[in-house]
């Protein structure tokens, strides 16, 4: 599978970023479909805006929540953007604890320079585009 062609407002939202904070968020865009198109249980992503940044929602099939890239008022770094009552960057935190520069519970920051790490943020891409399964497969036990 491939990644969509971007639709016209979401292709204004990564076009307001600066140059270089678009170019990488535009390389995360990409894994970040590379990655659901390897997780068959993810099914097809819905690209949207939320609060005026590109979002990636599992609404097919309810497997994950939500993905948002943007940046944070007080960093220069591209910001990977979750939701706040999750797990989901402690875990990040926990596995990755050097790779990456986090903010509270909702922000993984990636320089916007520089060699992206794929395999350790696919693995957390795949950690947030599976969230509720994961969470439905510990309620079953």
């Amino acid at each position: 599978m491939t990644e969509p062609i971007l639709r016209r407002e979401v292709s204004r939202a990564f076009d307001a970023f600066p140059a270089p904070m678009r170019r990488r968020l535009l390389q995360v865009r990409d894994l970040i479909f590379a990655t659901a198109a390897a997780h068959e249980e993810v099914g097809r992503l819905s690209e949207t805006l939320k609060w005026g940044e590109p979002a990636y929602l599992t609404e097919e099939t309810g497997s994950g929540s939500t993905i948002r890239l943007g940046r944070l008022k007080d960093s220069d770094h591209a910001a990977i953007l979750f939701n706040c009552k999750t797990t989901l960057v402690d875990t990040f935190r926990e596995r990755f604890p050097d790779q990456f520069e986090y903010r509270q519970t909702r922000a993984l920051l990636l320089p916007v320079a520089g060699k992206l790490p794929k395999r350790e943020l696919a693995v957390c891409l795949s950690l947030a585009l599976t969230y509720h399964l994961d969470r439905r497969g510990k309620k079953a036990r």
